[in-house]
């Protein structure tokens, strides 16, 4: 019942807002009384710990771990974080909407909770790792260490976030998990391509 209640006031959070959900919506979202959330929760507040600690955090947790594991490598790195943020998301699609709603956008009453836990270290331990990479020569040094981790986020989050409005877009419903992991780790790895095409072919026009 305890989980159930959690999934109802996830449901209600990504549709309303935290701000806007009301225990009694959040009820009627799980067919229970608002008393058995308060026999469960108390309040609202102890109802967003509860989607933090028993959803949010433990969603996160292997992306984290496979990270600290991944190796120590500019492509490593971006590997780890991409396949674990793509794994994050088949498992748990509710997360990129709320992240989306309560964590990124101002005023989100899910952010503070995540920067004094867990979120911190993810994008410090990925920044310090590009840093290395690029002082050793093995990332371009046009690159911004920092910038790298907010264009990560904004390859994988985001297009998770926005799927259903790109997949009516392009009719595309044939791109599923797999794909999209492959698709930004190509675009990652090796860019367009077209830039070193293109240079031959104006290196073959001027020669």
């Amino acid at each position: 019942m305890r989980a159930r209640l959690v999934d109802a006031a996830i449901a209600q959070f990504i549709r309303v807002g935290i701000q806007g959900a009301s225990l009694r919506a959040i009820a009627e979202e799980a067919g229970v009384t608002p008393a058995m959330l308060h026999y469960y929760f108390g309040d609202k507040r102890q109802m967003t710990l509860a989607v933090v600690q028993e959803r949010l955090l433990p969603a996160i947790e292997p992306l984290r771990a496979g990270i600290e594991a991944a190796a120590p490598d500019a492509a490593g790195l971006v590997r780890a974080f991409v396949e674990g943020v793509g794994d994050m998301v088949e498992r748990h699609p509710w997360l990129p909407p709320l992240w989306i709603r309560e964590v990124l956008c101002e005023g989100g009453a899910l952010r503070d909770a995540l920067f004094k836990g867990l979120i911190p270290k993810l994008p410090q331990r990925l920044a310090r790792g590009f840093a290395t990479a690029q002082a050793e020569g093995r990332m371009h040094p046009d690159l911004d260490p920092r910038l790298m981790v907010v264009s990560l986020v904004g390859l994988t989050l985001f297009p998770a976030a926005g799927a259903p409005i790109w997949r009516q877009l392009f009719t595309a419903d044939d791109i599923g998990a797999d794909v999209l992991r492959r698709h930004t780790l190509a675009l990652l790895d090796h860019g367009m391509g077209a830039g070193r095409r293109d240079a031959g072919r104006r290196g073959g026009t001027t020669g």
